[in-house]
């Protein structure tokens, strides 16, 4: 059996992707529809505090395309606040108007094909690290969430390669990455065991074409060339808490 890698891992990670109801919410009379509005803006402004406290994150995006309208994603140090946090949203007056289309499960992991030689105690005290495991999310203007997996083909199997053969191919994908930076904020997330693919990656710019582009270059990588299965993009722009409002209204 090839040799499995071992993750350090970070915050619980849910992103809720809805369609809107827009011709239920046309028919509510003014004062229904500016309840409905303060209700979530206050729901959003409640994860700002939570953010500002370092206590977990979130953000809001509208998303483009017919496969959803917005999306929420949800950082917490527990699956329990998770799951509270996902009730108290189907709890929201605005719930009645939003038809789930799409959610994925996950915790923001590094893993130590990255690592060198350090074990996992040493590697969560390196600060960078510690940013990438518990951050503190920029509100950019763009947001590409996409799940993926890595291939099990015939010959084309990422985990019957050896390990050495697999940091050399993640040491070689990580400099790609590593061009983009301050262009792209990129965040990968494991599901192994906890949802239908085995990764997600969430990536905030301020600049769409980035993502076009880090995702390009990437295709040209061994590492997503010969191995890399990818499910859907989703892409949108970000709504701001005191914008809600203009967005429903």
């Amino acid at each position: 059996m090839s040799e499995p890698v071992s993750t350090i891992d970070g915050w619980y990670s849910l992103h809720l992707l809805y369609s809107v109801d827009w011709a239920g919410l046309r028919v509510l009379d003014k004062d229904e529809r500016n309840a409905l509005t303060e209700e979530l803006q206050t729901f959003l402004n409640r994860q700002e505090e939570v953010h500002e406290k370092h206590e977990g994150d979130y953000a809001f995006y509208n998303i483009m395309g017919h496969k959803a309208d917005i999306i929420f994603w949800l950082l917490r140090p527990t699956a329990d606040e998770l799951i509270k946090l996902e009730l108290e949203i189907n709890k929201l007056r605005v719930a009645d108007y939003l038809i789930p289309t799409y959610s994925y499960v996950s915790i923001i992991e590094m893993s130590s094909y990255l690592g060198g030689n350090k074990t996992p105690e040493e590697m969560m005290e390196i600060p960078h690290i510690q940013q990438r495991l518990y951050p503190s999310l920029e509100k950019s203007k763009y947001i590409c969430f996409y799940p993926m997996d890595k291939k099990r083909d015939l010959q084309d199997n990422w985990y019957m390669l050896p390990m050495e053969e697999r940091k050399q191919l993640m040491r070689d994908h990580g400099m790609i990455g590593r061009k983009y930076a301050g262009k792209i904020k990129q965040y990968i997330t494991g599901s192994q065991g906890l949802d239908k693919y085995e990764w997600a990656v969430t990536l905030l710019s301020d600049d769409m074409l980035e993502f076009k582009k880090i995702i390009y270059e990437m295709r040209f990588d061994e590492t997503s060339a010969r191995y890399g299965v990818f499910g859907d993009f989703y892409v949108g722009g970000h709504i701001p808490n005191d914008a809600v409002a203009d967005y429903f209204g």
